[in-house]
C-alpha cells in the first residue's frame, strides 16, 4: 500500500493520507521520552513524507502538543492535523501534592486536567491548542474520551453527553462554519458510545481505537455498519493494540492496554503465524488491514524513536499476497465480513 496516496474523510472536503503520525507516545504515555529523541522521531516521520499528525491536550497534558507544534508551525508544505476538546489544562492548585500523585503519563507537564464539554470549554481548548501549537487552524477537532473507560458510570457519560448536546456542540459548528476547522469528530474507545453520538449529533467522523483492528474488529457488524448508512469517516488509531500486533506474543505485550488472555495470546499467535506463512510481518498485516474498509481515511501508528517512523512506513508498503486474507478468513481469525481484497 501506498502511506501517501489521499483518502477523504467521511462527507468533508479534508483529505487524508493513507498513513499519519499518533502523538500519545511524545506525551511520554509509557517511558519518559527526551527532548532530543522527540524532535528526531518527528523529523523522522516528515523526512518520510508523513503529512498528517494527531494529537490531544491529554497526551502528557500538552507536552505532545508542544512538541508537534515546534516541529510543524514553520512548515510550509501542506499538512494535515488534528486535536481534540473536552479537557481544559489548569495550573494545581497545590503543586507539591499534584506531583506526588500517580498518573498515567511516565512524564509530561505539570497541568491537572478539567472535563469541560461546555461551548466555553471547548472554545478556550481550540484556543489553548492553537497557542501550544502555534497554528491558526486545524483540519479536524475531535470530541475526547466522552465514554465509559475515563467517565465509569452512565450518570455522568449522559451528564457531558447533554452538555456537549446543548452547548459545547454549538462550539463546534461554529468553527466548521466559520473554516476555522474542516471536520468535526469523536474519538470512541469502546462499543456502545458511536450510535449514541450519531443519535445526537451531524458527525463527520470518528476516531476508533482498539475496535477495529486486526485483533478485535468488534465495532464491525453493527456500529461501523451504522456509519456506513450515514457517509461517516474513520480513523483508526491503537492499530497495534496497544502492542501486541506490532511486537507478537511477546512477554509483556499489551492487548488494549491490558494484560493479554490466553484466548487472545493464541488468537495472536495463529494470526501471526499465517502471515510468515505469506512472508508478510504482523505489523504489516495490522497496518493494512482497516485500510481495506472503504470508510476508513488513515491508520496513525504512533512512535517515539525515528525507527519505529521508519519501520512503520515500510510495514504498510509491504505488499501483502490476497491469499493471506482470504486464509485468515477460512481460518476464521478475522470475521468473514472484513472487507479485504
Amino acid at each position: 500500500m501506498d502511506p501517501f496516496k489521499k483518502r477523504k474523510l467521511g462527507p468533508t472536503s479534508v483529505e487524508l493520507p493513507q498513513m499519519g503520525f499518533g502523538g500519545a507516545p511524545l506525551g511520554d504515555l509509557f517511558t519518559v521520552v527526551p527532548d532530543s529523541d522527540a524532535e528526531a522521531t518527528l523529523n523522522a516521520a516528515w523526512d518520510g513524507g508523513i503529512r498528517y499528525y494527531d494529537t490531544a491536550p491529554w497526551y502528557g497534558t500538552g507536552q505532545s502538543e508542544h512538541r508537534m507544534g515546534r516541529m510543524l508551525y514553520r512548515k510550509s508544505e501542506p499538512f494535515a492535523f488534528s486535536t481534540k476538546v473536552g479537557r481544559r489544562l489548569k495550573r494545581p492548585v497545590d503543586a507539591a501534592a499534584f506531583a506526588a500523585k500517580p498518573r498515567l503519563w511516565a512524564g509530561g507537564l505539570p497541568f491537572e486536567v478539567v472535563f469541560d464539554y461546555s461551548y466555553d470549554g471547548i472554545m478556550r481548548s481550540y484556543e489553548d491548542s492553537l497557542q501550544r501549537l502555534g497554528f491558526l487552524h486545524i483540519d479536524m477537532l475531535i470530541i475526547h474520551d466522552l465514554d465509559f473507560m475515563y467517565h465509569k458510570t452512565e450518570p455522568r457519560v449522559a451528564a457531558y453527553l447533554g452538555q456537549l448536546a446543548t452547548s459545547g456542540f454549538r462550539a463546534l459548528e461554529e468553527l466548521k462554519s466559520a473554516k476555522l476547522i474542516g471536520a468535526i469528530g469523536a474519538g470512541v474507545n469502546e462499543l456502545g458510545m458511536m450510535p449514541r453520538f450519531l443519535d445526537l449529533f451531524d458527525m463527520d467522523f470518528f476516531m476508533l481505537a482498539m475496535r477495529y483492528t486486526l485483533g478485535d474488529h468488534s465495532a464491525l457488524a453493527k456500529e461501523i455498519l451504522l456509519c456506513e448508512k450515514r457517509g461517516v469517516g474513520f480513523v483508526i488509531a491503537a492499530v497495534f493494540s496497544s502492542g501486541l500486533y506490532a511486537t507478537g506474543p511477546v512477554p509483556g505485550a499489551k492487548f488494549n492496554y491490558e494484560d493479554p488472555t490466553p484466548a487472545e495470546l493464541d488468537r495472536a499467535r495463529k494470526i501471526e503465524a499465517v502471515c510468515k506463512r505469506h512472508g508478510v510481518t504482523l505489523a504489516s498485516a495490522a497496518l493494512q488491514f482497516p485500510l481495506h474498509h472503504p470508510n476508513v481515511a488513515s491508520v496513525i501508528p504512533g512512535g517515539f524513536k525515528p525507527e519505529h517512523v521508519k519501520a512503520n512506513i515500510e510495514s504498510l508498503k509491504a505488499n501483502i499476497p490476497d491469499a493471506l486474507w482470504h486464509e485468515l478468513k477460512h481460518e476464521k481469525l478475522i470475521a468473514e465480513e472484513a472487507p479485504t481484497p
